[in-house]
Order: structure tokens, then sequence, then C-alpha cells
């Protein structure tokens, strides 16, 4: 039987940052209203496209496995904000990091990067592929109404990665599960597609929109239930997680989470206050800042679960393997930024806020 193990790791996070007291420049806000309701202290803000976060993430997986873009079977990519819709951003990775396979996009918002990694350890358990580069990339400040309060102050941009290949050695990806919950699809979206009228001035509003306390009902609902699911499934017993890797939305969220569940606190893994939401990017980089803490272990056990727009939900439960530091670590980096936060979305600012 071949088990699908998570080999290699990889996080790109853009350079230029925007706290909590920049925002209050230009919104009626402060730190003391946004720390205490979110968790968030400061979110990074690219200069770039999505899909170059995207590609140095990548380049760094790929060298912390150890292997070299054209060993990959598949690509994968969650996004849901591509540079192009058409063609997808998956195959722009592809060219830059030479690889010759399949490749592709999915949106499932914040739970994507685990869409996606259930997905590639599917692939892999039915000995369809090898090793497979699992990506989650948002550049989620192009969505923003920065008038908006109750939105700009949570996303913030940035790319994670991971590579997933066959083993022989019992592990690695456990068990998931995924859903989806269309009956409040509509309580978080943004308005870009071909439902636009594109002649209508109107049509450049596809900001964020979502109803905050609707969310975090559903989001606690939806992330437990699927958590409890997963290690039922796997007959695996709560206190035997070493290690909760949730989706950075909102710490709030989280603490309620593993409240619920009967998890020490301290078990859960938190980074929001560094990054905010970044959607399918936030738990690929979670894993990265936790092993960089040391606080992912030899064959642990991790439970993951997310909670997006659609309103899509997952769990996975995994066991990491012996190696916890890199092969080799890449040199590719985005190319330097000489503005700030502030002035990159100064533009933005200045059209929704005027």
């Amino acid at each position: 039987m071949q088990y699908a193990t998570i080999t290699g790791w990889g996080k790109c996070v853009p350079p230029a940052v925007l706290t909590n007291h920049d925002l209050a420049t230009f919104i009626d806000t402060s730190d003391e209203w946004i720390k205490p309701r979110t968790g968030i202290s400061q979110r990074h803000v690219s200069h770039v496209n999505t899909s170059e976060l995207a590609t140095v993430a990548a380049h760094r997986a790929l060298a912390a496995a150890g292997i070299d873009g054209s060993e990959l079977d598949m690509i994968i990519l969650a996004t849901a904000s591509p540079d192009t819709l058409i063609p997808n951003i998956a195959s722009t990775v592809q060219a830059n990091v030479g690889a010759r396979c399949a490749a592709f996009d999915i949106n499932a918002a914040c739970s994507g990067f685990l869409y996606g990694l259930g997905l590639a350890s599917s692939q892999i358990k039915s000995g369809q592929c090898k090793k497979v580069l699992v990506i989650g990339a948002e550049r989620l400040t192009f969505y923003l109404d920065w008038s908006r309060r109750e939105t700009a102050v949570l996303f913030g941009d940035g790319a994670g990665a991971v590579v997933v290949e066959a083993s022989d050695i019992p592990g690695g990806v456990l068990g998931y599960e995924l859903n989806n919950d269309p009956d409040g699809r509509d309580i978080l979206k943004a308005g870009f597609g071909t439902a636009m009228d594109r002649f209508s001035a109107e049509s450049l509003d596809f900001y964020i929109q979502f109803d905050g306390q609707e969310i975090f009902k559903r989001a606690i609902n939806g992330m437990g239930k699927l958590s409890a699911q997963v290690l039922e499934k796997c007959g695996v017993d709560k206190d035997a997680v070493d290690l909760v890797i949730p989706h950075q939305a909102n710490e709030r969220i989280i603490d309620t989470l593993v409240s619920k569940m009967r998890i020490p606190k301290e078990k859960a893994f938190v980074n929001i206050a560094n990054y905010g939401n970044t959607s399918a990017a936030t738990i690929p980089i979670a894993i990265c800042d936790a092993l960089e803490k040391g606080l992912i272990k030899p064959n642990d056990t991790i439970l993951s679960c997310a909670f997006g727009a659609g309103l899509t939900s997952a769990a996975l439960l995994l066991k990491w393997g012996e190696r916890v530091t890199p092969v080799s670590i890449s040199d590719a980096d985005l190319p330097p930024c000489e503005q700030t936060g502030i002035e990159l979305v100064s533009r933005a600012v200045n059209y929704f806020c005027k």
C-alpha cells in the first residue's frame, strides 16, 4: 500500500506590511478595535501577482523535499484570486518550476488547500501519481473595498506549498473529509464573474462581502463536525492529536472551536496576528511557521481544518514523517518592492474612500 507523505514545504509572504495603525490612517478603526475582535496585528500586501507568490513557495517546497520540478506528476493550486481565469495559474507555476505534468487550479475558498491536499493523497494512494505539489496562494487585497472596515481589516496576501510523495512507510495523510453547504453561499462572496454587467460602472464593485456573525457560527459548526468525523473515520482519539492547525480567519473562531472540541488551547497553532486571513494560503503558511518554531516533531499527529465561501469546509488528519528540516534551501525570491503597504493600496484607497 502507498502512503501520501509531506516531504517538502515552503511559504512566500510579500515584504510590504500594512499594520492596524496604518489602516487607522484612512479607515475609522484602531488596533484596539481590530486586535481583540480578530487577533490580527498586521497583514502583507503583494506587489506581484498570485502566480509569483505561488512560484516562490513552490520552489522552496521542492528544495525542502530535495526534488526537481521535472519529477512532479501533478500540480494542484488552490486560489480564489488568480492572475487570470483563463488559463489557470497552475500552468504558470508549472512553467516556472520546469514541470511536465497535470496542473490545475481549484477554488474552494479558504478550504482550498485542504481540498487539494486530500485530492493529492487520493491520487497517490490510488497509484496514479508519485509526487504532487499542492499550493495555496492568494492576493485578496485586490478584492478589498478599503472603506469597509468589516472586511478591510481581515485579509492579506501570501502563499504556501507542500510536496506530497508516495511512501511505503505507514503515515502521511490518514484521512480527510470535505463538505459544502450551499444554503449559505451568499453570506460570503466577491461579485466577480460573468454575472457582472461589464458595461456598468458598478461592475468595478466586486469587493468581498460577508455576514460576520453568521460566518462565525457556521465556521465553528462546519470545522467541528468534519474534524470529529475524520477522527472517528481514522480511529484516532482527539487526545492523541499533538497539534491542531486550523484555518486562520479569526483567533476567536479558533479559540471557540478547540474549546468545543475539548482540545487544549495550547495545542492549536495560531499565527493570524502576522498575516491576517490569507484564505487558501493560511494552512500551508502555518505548517511552515510551525516547523520553523519546532512545534511539529517527527511522527506527530496533526489535525487541520478549514471553512470558507461556498460554504466549504474540510478536515484532514496527518501523521508527520521523520524529517522536520528541509533537504535544501531554495534561493528563489520575489523581486524587490520599493513601496510600503500604504503606498501599494493607496490607489484603491483613493477610489473607495473618496
